[in-house]
């Protein structure tokens, strides 16, 4: 008898850079749980998508939810990200990620960071994200499987999505003045960005994260994810790149 053909392809750096930049860019993402009652059935809502300094995808839940009560009984979910588009929707790039989730305390050091990275991403969801009943999880990806489209399905790892530098805490201190540097005397180079290497359609592009190992840029209503080359290693690294970027 003959093995069974394997139908991953080998996972190399296109991959893990398309498998990042999917998640990066998801506005919103489809998130199964456990039901917390009942016979376990796997349940699945749609959530906003934030992202942590790190990578790690965020959501803002309600603790009224199903979704949030499942988390809370059963930790393990899963988050399935990217846009359909036009056509066969089965055409388009999707990456499901198998996660952890981790409850953001408010009063920990991180909730912070994460409430600042999140309303810059959903600036609606300033309307009830300090609500009583709201708060943050963190989805700490456990691995992942990315199809890209016919015949191009890879397996990955927490490795090829979470962010692995040490100027990440120091990046995370300094991003909120960063950003609001650049959109308010860099406009030009910001549209640049998103027109030119995202080759996104015009509009009022802004910088809504930075990390080290790229830019989340946004419009209002669009997302985009610009990689950086390499991973920065130190904070002195960046300016030379934006530089660059915009040359």
């Amino acid at each position: 008898m003959s093995d069974k053909p394997n139908v991953l392809r080998e996972t190399d750096d296109e991959a893990r850079k398309l498998a990042r930049t999917l998640l990066r860019s998801a506005r919103s993402g489809a998130l199964a749980v456990l039901e917390p009652e009942g016979n376990g059935f796997p349940f699945v809502s749609r959530v906003l998508i934030g992202i942590d300094i790190d990578g790690a995808p965020v959501i803002l839940v309600s603790r009224l939810s199903t979704h949030t009560q499942a988390l809370i009984a059963d930790p393990r979910a899963s988050l399935l990200a990217g846009e359909p588009g036009k056509g066969d929707p089965l055409a388009h790039p999707r990456l499901t990620i198998q996660c952890e989730a981790e409850e953001v305390a408010r009063d920990s050091a991180a909730h912070g960071r994460i409430r600042e990275r999140f309303l810059r991403r959903h600036p609606k969801a300033r309307l009830y994200v300090d609500f009583p009943d709201f708060g943050f999880f963190r989805l700490a990806p456990l691995r992942a499987s990315l199809n890209g489209g016919f015949g191009r399905a890879y397996a990955l790892t927490d490795r090829d999505l979470v962010i692995a530098s040490p100027a990440i805490a120091a990046l995370a201190e300094m991003e909120g003045s960063a950003i609001e540097h650049m959109n308010a005397d860099h406009r030009d180079a910001v549209k640049h960005y998103a027109t030119f290497h995202c080759r996104a359609a015009e509009g009022d592009w802004k910088i809504v994260g930075i990390d080290a190992a790229g830019l989340d840029l946004s419009d209002g209503e669009r997302l985009q994810r610009l990689e950086f080359d390499a991973v920065i290693e130190n904070t002195v690294q960046l300016r030379p790149i934006l530089k660059k970027l915009n040359g």
